[in-house]
């Protein structure tokens, strides 16, 4: 695994969590590799590199780790999308679907400016709910959305095709069959 360069080959899967039948991807064991994390942010900001894109914005919580670093490589400002209760000052909700129930995301009302572009950077796609919670906090706020990057998608539980129906492109990395 040290010297590989396949993005699979640094993501363990843990079997039956968090809940029996789910085959959880983890990217901390990613994040952990000084080899496999420099691939996958290179990897992410490829596509958008030389774009005109004003911020990153990123979801809570694995996407931060990511957001982060990709918007330091591309010199650019960085804007978090949290779960309810996080930011402190005024914030913009929005609630979306879980399998369990629902839940808020919330972005400061003053984070970005009306017009300006943004790259949306997450983890994984599992049903695209965070996601698209999060399209619709940044299209109130008036950003203009040029790509929504993640490393994994799990395509059986549709979540990208979600978020191209909004008209968000999506770039991933890799793909894992089954949930």
């Amino acid at each position: 695994m040290q010297h590989s360069t396949d993005l699979k080959d640094y993501i363990r899967t843990i079997p039956d969590y968090p809940k029996p039948g789910i085959q959880f991807r983890d990217v901390t064991t990613l994040f952990n590799s000084p080899r496999g994390f420099r691939i996958a942010i290179d990897k992410l900001l490829h596509p958008y590199a030389g774009l005109e894109i004003d911020k990153v914005v990123a979801l809570e919580a694995r996407g931060f780790i990511l957001g982060g670093a990709v918007a330091h490589q591309l010199a650019l400002g960085f804007v978090p999308i949290r779960k309810s209760g996080k930011l402190p000052g005024n914030v913009l909700q929005e609630q979306y679907e879980l399998e369990y129930g629902q839940d808020t995301m919330e972005i400061h009302d003053d984070a970005l400016h009306k017009d300006e572009r943004v790259l949306i950077v997450d983890d994984l796609i599992a049903t695209g709910g965070t996601c698209e919670a999060g399209i619709k906090l940044l299209r109130r706020v008036g950003a203009d959305i040029v790509g929504a990057a993640f490393i994994v998608d799990l395509p059986e539980l549709g979540g990208r095709k979600k978020i191209e129906a909004m008209d968000v492109p999506v770039h991933v990395l890799c793909n894992f069959e089954g949930d």
